[in-house]
């Protein structure tokens, strides 16, 4: 069964299309992630033109947090003060990606940097998170004698204009979170992500913010600016497909309720493993494809007068 996309102006299987969406969802709940940094990739396999996966995919994950902050805010782990924040900055920042989107798109170079910023992102953030959570799983497998915990500071809790988020029970100064918020802000517009598999792993280790608050605030900043994204993308570039972005979205609402109740019967550990597993697979992926010749070397280009 195809349906046509008017956009990306070619046919697609929409049974593929709503399996996409489904896995995506089931992820963005289960881990608190946007599934941006999945869904944008997959489209591209799939042959959906880059500038239509970045701002169509930017448009599914709006859908699937919208699904899974919901579940969260009713247990309560929402810090409502914190995400505030990364919010406003991440407004800013998707302002400002969606100039940097527009000039790269003009220079001809967007889909080379769409996939460079994935591979580096990707192998980055998937492979410092696995080297955690596997040394996390062997320390819980061979628990050390009970010491007294010191809960550890480092420079960023140092920084001044402090403020009290009692949810994460934490006292913290507001700069490194806005500072987080705007660069998210930027990757949102660029690369179609919703952030969270940065954001996650940033909130946790640099800002120690409890795991269990991380995923629900996370998904939280993520609704509003990935929303904010495609109506910048829809009025700037042109390029959300709104046939694609419905089929996404209905498939990424329902995975994203199941997502949240796996997620919840997982340890922290777990969680972090599994998805930096999955952050390292894309990010391989990605490499192949910009390492392998292409099938095609040359392609017709029409111009003036033919």
């Amino acid at each position: 069964m195809t349906i046509y996309l008017p956009i990306a102006e070619l046919s697609v299987n929409i049974l593929i299309i709503l399996g996409m969406g489904g896995a995506v969802g089931f992820l963005s709940g289960m881990f608190g992630v946007g599934g941006g940094f999945l869904i944008t990739p997959l489209l591209i396999f799939y042959n959906i033109p880059p500038v239509v996966a970045v701002a169509t995919g930017a448009n599914q994950v709006v859908a699937s947090s919208v699904s899974g902050a919901l579940t969260h805010f009713r247990r309560g782990t929402v810090d409502l003060k914190m995400g505030s924040i990364l919010l406003v900055a991440g407004l800013f920042g998707a302002t400002l990606g969606s100039f940097i989107f527009a000039l790269l798109r003009r220079l001809g170079q967007l889909d080379l940097a769409i996939s460079l910023l994935y591979v580096v992102l990707l192998g980055t953030v998937g492979s410092l998170m696995l080297i955690e959570s596997v040394q996390a799983l062997r320390s819980s497998r061979n628990p050390v004698p009970s010491k007294i915990r010191v809960r550890q500071h480092n420079w960023i809790h140092r920084l001044p204009l402090k403020v009290r988020f009692r949810r994460s029970k934490l006292y913290l100064s507001a700069i490194p979170v806005a500072a987080l918020g705007f660069v998210i802000g930027i990757l949102t517009s660029v690369m179609g992500v919703g952030g969270g598999f940065i954001l996650v792993p940033a909130m946790i280790y640099l800002l120690r913010v409890p795991t269990n608050v991380v995923v629900g605030t996370s998904l939280f900043q993520i609704i509003f600016v990935s929303a904010y994204t495609v109506v910048i993308q829809a009025v700037t570039n042109r390029s959300v497909d709104i046939v694609l972005a419905s089929v996404l979205m209905i498939a990424g609402v329902l995975g994203a309720q199941y997502g949240v109740r796996v997620g919840q019967k997982l340890r922290g550990e777990q969680l972090r493993a599994l998805l930096a597993l999955l952050v390292l697979a894309v990010g391989v992926r990605l490499l192949v494809d910009l390492l392998l010749a292409p099938s095609n070397i040359y392609s017709v280009v029409p111009t003036a007068g033919f």
